[in-house]
């Protein structure tokens, strides 16, 4: 089996983890995990919420995670996401990390004279 060529891989939740919206997330959390990245590092500084669908997709992602010898790790979550996680007992579950670096500047098209 191959090492983690890959140290860090990055989904940045950009809407409620909610509904409709999990099974598209859960793909692309899915995915991330394939590549086996040393870590997986789960945004979700723009959720403000996570429902128990959302919370399923994470722990498979997690314990996937954990049995390729990596890790797994909430980035941001907001009061509300914490208190969901306090709520369901997974607060010591999951590694939560709270340093946010800055996002890259968006791209400015050039224009030609």
């Amino acid at each position: 089996m191959p090492g983690h060529e890959i140290p860090e891989a990055v989904v940045v939740v950009t809407e409620s983890f909610d509904g409709v919206s999990v099974p598209q997330w859960g793909r692309l959390i899915a995915e991330a995990v394939e590549l086996r990245p040393r870590c997986l590092i789960v945004d979700l500084r723009d959720s403000p919420l996570v429902d128990a669908a959302a919370i399923e997709v994470l722990l498979k992602a997690h314990r996937d995670m954990i049995s390729g010898g990596g890790r797994l790790v909430l980035r941001a979550p907001s009061p509300r996401v914490r208190r969901i996680l306090r709520l369901a007992r997974l607060e010591q579950v999951f590694e939560v990390d709270d340093d946010l670096p800055a996002r890259p500047a968006p791209a400015v098209p050039s224009v030609a004279n």
